[in-house]
């Protein structure tokens, strides 16, 4: 998997006429060479694949990054890295604008004495857009986990419960099911809290005759999932039963629509045109999905503007919502993936509005 990973990178660079990369940010090391420390640098060469940490590291990584040379970095990391490109004959080195602050770089550029530092952007993320059978493997079980959470924390919701308790309730179950934390901060908003697109949970008690809207995910073998449900606590007026049933509409208008070859802005509009129809577009302020993956937001967005072509392997949330102030509000979130033709639902919690007396 790896080996295929760093062909691929490779493949890009030598397009680019990059000799060399050095990759900082924690999760696209990971996703190439497979180590989870803390700390560590992989530098790619069009010959050389080598992943660099401290003495603390040295067995774990020789264990998770098999198809890497592991070098200790004794006199520091830009020490080492000099020493390395300069065996080469190296005299370029891509770094990834992105996830270095100006303090770092400028500390790179004193230490790197006659290596021209180049700003790069998308490399990996570009790579990471299109997950494998083994990640697509993953992220479906982190999903069949939120959904085993869902059915779980139904039977937790009643008046005088906190929203608090209920994103307590949640992150113990992910977490005593083989999740190894919630894939964000879990939202939890009631009543008239619901209006917040992220209101974290608050200790705000349940009430009567209110929504009750959930957004949470499960971290699960460094992959995430990311669901949103609304239900009704009591019984529900017209105002929420039109409501969700617009979002509903627009939701599986998406679902059943979407596929491989459109760009994340027609993804967007697949929703977005719905709820705009019946006089809601405006309180609709967010973007229909994200990318999901290693990150619980990444590349690619179904958002207005975005131009990028949906392609089979890629993992996009479809969650469209309407947010009424001193009222209430509705989100209903699914993790889909994009197949040749159509999609597949990895999220298969029931979309029915749920009354919960």
């Amino acid at each position: 998997m790896q080996e295929k990973r760093i062909e691929r990178l490779r493949l890009a660079m030598k397009q680019a006429e990059l000799p060399a990369l050095l990759i900082t940010n924690a999760y696209n090391r990971s996703y190439m060479s497979g180590f989870t420390g803390s700390a560590g640098y992989v530098l790619v060469t069009q010959d050389r694949a080598i992943l660099l940490t401290d003495f603390r590291y040295m067995i774990q990584a020789g264990s998770e990054a098999p198809h890497f040379e592991v070098i200790e970095h004794v006199k520091g990391v830009t020490a080492t890295i000099k020493e390395i490109l300069d065996q080469h004959g190296i005299k370029q080195l891509g770094f990834e604008q992105s996830h270095m602050t100006f303090a770092t770089f400028k500390t790179y550029d004193g230490d790197l004495e006659g290596i021209e530092l180049v700003p790069c952007s998308g490399y990996v993320e570009n790579l990471r857009m299109i997950k494998d059978a083994g990640e697509l493997q993953i992220i479906q079980e982190a999903a069949d986990l939120a959904d085993r959470t869902f059915s779980y924390i139904l039977t937790k919701l009643k008046p005088g419960v906190s929203e608090q308790r209920i994103a307590l309730d949640i992150e113990i179950f992910i977490r005593e099911n083989g999740g190894t934390s919630t894939s964000f901060d879990t939202i939890v908003a009631s009543g008239e809290r619901s209006a917040l697109p992220h209101g974290r949970a608050s200790e705000r008690l349940l009430g009567n005759n209110e929504f009750v809207k959930m957004d949470f995910g499960a971290y699960y073998k460094g992959y995430c999932s990311d669901i949103t449900r609304t239900v009704v606590l009591g019984q529900p007026t017209d105002k929420h039963k039109e409501i969700y049933n617009i979002v509903l509409e627009a939701q599986l208008n998406c679902v059943n629509n979407l596929t491989a070859g459109m760009t994340g802005e027609q993804g967007d509009a697949l929703t977005r045109d719905i709820i705009t129809k019946y006089g809601y577009g405006d309180q609709f302020g967010h973007s229909t999905g994200h990318g999901l993956g290693m990150e619980v937001h990444e590349a690619p967005g179904l958002a207005k503007r975005n131009s990028t072509v949906l392609v089979p392997g890629m993992v996009v949330t479809v969650e469209p919502g309407i947010y009424l102030p001193g009222f209430g509000g509705v989100r209903i979130e699914d993790d889909v993936v994009i197949q040749e033709s159509g999609i597949h639902i990895l999220t298969n919690s029931t979309k029915e509005l749920l009354i919960i007396d």
